[in-house]
């Protein structure tokens, strides 16, 4: 199960990127329609980041139980 959350750390980083490549290729033809990218850019580095934060938070609840 902890692979899988790794993979989806790695999504939304790809998210991101791809978002933010596509704010700078569109900003000056069409600057209303980079919004949704500006978001997209933005909750998907809010989303990578918290989803690491909880994966390391699992692996060391898991690690401690183990110890115990």
């Amino acid at each position: 199960m902890i692979k899988i959350l790794k993979y989806t750390e790695y999504l939304y980083l790809a998210v991101a990127i791809i978002s933010v490549y596509k704010i700078f290729e569109l900003w000056n033809i069409d600057r209303e329609g980079t919004y949704i990218f500006i978001f997209f850019g933005i909750v998907s580095i809010g989303m990578f980041l918290f989803r690491r934060n909880y994966r390391h938070r699992f692996e060391k609840r898991k690690r401690d139980n183990q110890q115990n």
